[in-house]
């Protein structure tokens, strides 16, 4: 081998750089070609994040097991696979339908999306900063539904935003110091001419 034939590390991140872009603008062209809408209800990036989602799940159960799918040293072992269970997970994209792996034994906890984990995005710091502004659980439930395609009912945003009131009322409720130092600080800045210069 040469050294012409040798990329260095910054033209094999550019070539790197170069199939991903083409990677996605064909998965775009595609997408259009057959009439796929980009964003919204069963739009591409929905479908994307739902592969995703169920690529790295599988490779958490991979991981779990000590074996791939289908691998043979998998055969007649202890625990194994044991099919799969549907979930619909909130996500930025909407909400997507995934499939999440089980395991004979019941012992696969998956981290990316958890056991009764629901939501995959900062519903709640949403829900909470809408609440801040004044908007009812009402209006709050048809804001999401609206601008995410995300049913949150009534009773889970009253649930998120009583765990807040829950810590405020603790927080309030915190036994206090007898005493607390306090340091006052005050500063005055003069500006000073002399001769024309500012000191």
């Amino acid at each position: 081998m040469t050294s012409e034939n040798i990329a260095t590390p910054s033209e094999a991140e550019a070539a790197s750089a170069g199939a991903d872009d083409r990677f996605l603008n064909e998965l775009v062209a595609r997408a259009q070609a057959e009439g796929l809408q980009l964003t919204g209800q069963g739009g591409l990036l929905q479908q994307l994040t739902e592969r995703l989602l169920e690529s790295t799940l599988e490779g958490e159960m991979t991981d779990h097991l000590g074996y791939d799918r289908h691998d043979p040293a998998g055969k007649n072992g202890a625990n194994s696979r044991n099919g799969k269970y549907s979930k619909t997970a909130v996500t930025d994209v909407g909400p997507v339908e995934i499939d999440v792996p089980r395991d004979r034994e019941g012992a696969f906890e998956p981290q990316i999306v958890k056991k009764r984990q629901r939501r995959l995005t900062s519903v709640d710091e949403m829900v909470l900063s809408l609440s801040a502004k004044g908007l009812t659980h009402g209006e709050i439930s048809t804001h999401l539904a609206e601008v995410y395609g995300a049913e949150v009912s009534k009773q889970t945003i009253s649930t998120i935003t009583d765990s807040v009131m829950e810590g405020m009322a603790e927080w309030q409720a915190r036994p206090l110091d007898r005493v607390y130092p306090v340091v006052f600080i005050d500063c005055i800045n003069v500006k000073i001419r002399v001769l024309s210069t500012i000191l």
